[in-house]
């Protein structure tokens, strides 16, 4: 088991990394820039280069089952879960086989929105409340990894 972090812009990297040492999982932080990570056995990071996508296909090289993501982006999401990956975004929030095609379509519909001139807002702002979420959630899916593999 592994938890992969797509970093550029997370919000919840210390979380992460807090429950992750509780649960003595190894997390890669991986980004297109260095960014700095504790000095852990458990945490390393990966620096990829700044082409379009470089991250999320590093990302999607390393999912699979036993993968946690950690990740915002819809279609990075998508990707990771048809490899069998559980995915959680930093409000806390898990993308899902069954959630994941809604998404997809709301990115869509705002996506033509904003590309015929309507201004539409953005998601709202991270919140004290997405932050506990987000722990939850993980340490709810790091949870049930471990035990499912009986460790």
């Amino acid at each position: 088991m592994q938890i992969l972090i797509d970093a550029d812009a997370c919000p919840v990297k210390e979380e992460t990394y807090r429950v992750a040492t509780r649960y003595k999982v190894p997390v890669v932080v991986v980004s297109n820039s260095p960014i700095r990570t504790p000095r852990d056995p458990l945490i390393s990071r990966k620096v990829v280069s700044d082409a379009f996508d470089a991250a999320d296909d590093w990302i999607v090289e390393q999912a699979g089952p036993g993968t946690i993501v950690i990740t915002a982006d819809i279609l990075l999401a998508d990707r990771c879960l048809k490899l069998g990956a559980d995915v959680v975004a930093p409000n806390g929030k898990p993308f899902t086989t069954s959630s994941i095609g809604g998404a997809i379509a709301v990115r869509a519909i705002m996506a033509d929105l904003r590309a015929g001139g309507d201004v539409v807002g953005g998601p709202p702002p991270f919140s004290a409340s997405d932050r506990s979420r987000f722990l939850s959630t993980l340490d709810l899916v790091v949870g049930k990894r471990k035990r499912a593999a009986g460790s």
